[in-house]
């Protein structure tokens, strides 16, 4: 019998790479650990029908693991993995359907959502603000009390552990030799959302000759048809690249620019910070993890005008700004994640 039967979404490549990373913490923890991944239904025209055939297809994953062998415990990665499950579990989220789904959007998401937190053995969110972003409402859980431990709400009848997502630095010695010779870099998989078009419109306001934003995760083909127009010269579109090469790409980059219209988590930012970049943000709202550092690490580079943070960055950053990035990602480091696991939710599984 597994310990443990993880049941991913897994319908981006960032929510793949999190669901390995709990798969591998689990396993390096002692415990037999599975993943169940949904494959991937036909596009549909409307979220509403986006996560009802994602649900359908976490559902089949899970019934097909389970006739395969029986498991303690199930976790489903993400609320709309849970929204059909087949037994309850554990629930592992980054932001609830409550925050991201408003209006008709979710008509039926949020309210089979606030039934699954009820029912769910144990919750794991992946930072204090996707527990606090809804704060009393009806798709809520209550702010910290003191020493950061969560009153009790009528979402805790499992209880509630905090599991962040680990990030490293990459590997210096897989990369090429080189100065930082990119100027900005941004990861925009969802362009509107990501709030690309208002972080070029500050880019063509305050970059200098010979200077370039690189944007990743997305086409030129994508972002034309999109209605995106791109500055002859002042930006260069990389598209989606394997992990191992994006991130090389930050190791050479001097700046991370954030226009977010909203930030669940943010991997991409605090992948940043790991890797030397200085992050400029617009101050998001929802959980966006990396904010809070952010704001610590600069506070001139925190901010609506984008534009002036992004020259502030260039012309006149902070000489151990790296270094301190680093120490402030420490909770989020794999053998921060590690240990929580092994202590906690291990247990908590059981």
């Amino acid at each position: 019998m597994l310990d443990v039967l993880i049941v991913s979404l897994g319908s981006t490549g960032g929510l793949r790479a999190v669901d390995d990373e709990l798969l591998a913490s689990l396993t390096r923890a002692g415990a037999r650990v599975d993943l169940a991944r949904a494959k991937p239904p036909p596009r549909m025209r409307t979220l509403m029908l986006t996560d009802l055939a994602w649900a359908l297809a976490a559902r089949r994953a899970a019934r097909e693991a389970l006739a395969r062998e029986q498991a303690r415990a199930v976790v489903y990665s993400t609320t709309t993995a849970a929204l059909l499950w087949p037994r309850p579990g554990a629930i592992r989220f980054d932001a609830l359907a409550a925050a991201n789904r408003p209006g008709r959007h979710g008509l039926w998401q949020r309210p089979l959502e606030r039934r699954r937190l009820r029912e769910a053995t144990l919750l794991l969110p992946q930072s204090e603000g996707a527990l606090v972003e809804r704060a009393c409402g009806k798709g809520g859980v209550r702010a910290p009390g003191k020493g950061g431990v969560h009153r009790k709400t009528r979402f805790e009848h499992g209880g509630v552990l905090v599991v962040p997502v680990p990030v490293e630095p990459s590997r210096r010695d897989t990369l090429p030799p080189g100065e930082r010779d990119i100027a900005v870099i941004t990861y925009a998989a969802n362009p509107r959302k990501k709030g690309l078009d208002l972080l070029l419109a500050a880019w063509e306001k305050v970059r200098r000759p010979g200077e370039e934003l690189w944007v990743a995760g997305v086409s030129e083909g994508e972002l034309r048809a999109q209605g995106f127009v791109l500055p002859a010269q002042a930006v260069r579109v990389v598209g989606s690249l394997p992990g191992e090469q994006y991130r090389a790409l930050l190791c050479r980059a001097r700046v991370y620019a954030c226009a977010a219209r909203r930030e669940d988590y943010g991997i991409a930012q605090l992948e940043a910070l790991a890797d030397g970049c200085l992050l400029v943000t617009v101050p998001s709202p929802g959980p966006y993890v990396a904010l809070a550092p952010a704001r610590e690490l600069d506070p001139r580079l925190v901010g609506e005008d984008l534009g002036t943070g992004l020259r502030t960055a260039l012309d006149y950053p902070l000489p151990d700004y790296a270094a301190r990035a680093l120490a402030a990602i420490a909770p989020y480091r794999r053998d921060a994640v590690d240990g929580l696991v092994a202590r906690e939710l291990v247990a908590r599984l059981s």
